[in-house]
């Protein structure tokens, strides 16, 4: 299972939220290359990188951030946040994203969202599917739709995704576990999804639970800037696994 730590941005800063409330707000470095560095240095090969001004803007934004850490560290990039556009999906990748992942645009435009499958390949284009109460939401999680997530994801499988971050909003940044039943549920209904598990990581033992779920990675935010996992701790289940 890989181990995707994760950098959320706003105004060019390293921050986390809770529940996806701007509202909370937490700066934990104005610097995001220097911890994307610290993340290298402890033998991570993943980033997921997350534009929340452009969550909230429909359009890309920090894209300066994502160059910076793409040309400065061999971490392989996948890169979210107001991505809407064609035009925006190439700033992506020219900006050094190895993958991108669309979440409202799936849900509001899927014809576009399909080209880029089309287009790009399943392996560059990561599905977005953000369940509140298994309900997909959109926009930075400040709206909700009729969408359910295991049909989502079925649906997409279907037009050839094999990339689903699936995030629980009731359970990201609290700290207090990620949505086990959740996942279960989705592996259950699409083997053959190459599964990564977002929101809620509190501690390492959680770790090899998802693993043997069969999650394909883990993406990893606040239980890392609040020293409840440590990147040591991350670098041994590497080496291990």
């Amino acid at each position: 299972m890989r181990i995707i730590p994760a950098i959320d941005i706003i105004d060019g800063k390293c921050v986390r939220l809770s529940k996806g409330d701007y509202n909370t707000q937490k700066i934990y470095n104005e610097h995001p290359l220097e911890i994307a560095k610290e993340f290298e240095n402890h033998g991570i090969e993943y980033l997921h990188l997350v534009d929340l001004d452009g969550a909230k803007s429909n359009h890309i934004v920090n894209y300066k951030a994502l160059e910076e850490i793409a040309s400065k560290t061999s971490l392989r990039i996948d890169f979210g946040g107001g991505l809407k556009t064609n035009e925006d999906i190439h700033i992506a990748f020219e900006s050094g994203a190895n993958q991108v992942t669309g979440g409202s645009i799936a849900v509001k435009n899927p014809e576009v969202f399909e080209s880029w499958i089309m287009k790009y390949g399943a392996g560059k284009i990561i599905l977005g599917a953000d369940a509140n109460n298994e309900k997909i939401a959109t926009n930075g999680w400040l709206e909700a739709s009729e969408l359910t997530v295991v049909p989502f994801i079925e649906k997409y499988k279907s037009k050839g995704i094999e990339y689903v971050i699936c995030t629980d909003i009731n359970k990201d940044g609290m700290l207090e576990g990620p949505s086990f039943e959740l996942y279960t549920k989705i592996l259950k209904a699409t083997p053959d999804i190459k599964l990564i598990a977002s929101g809620g990581i509190s501690e390492f033992d959680e770790l090899p639970k998802l693993a043997e779920l069969g999650c394909e990675g883990t993406i990893i935010g606040k239980a890392i800037y609040e020293n409840r996992i440590s990147l040591k701790m991350l670098e041994q289940f590497i080496v291990n696994n």
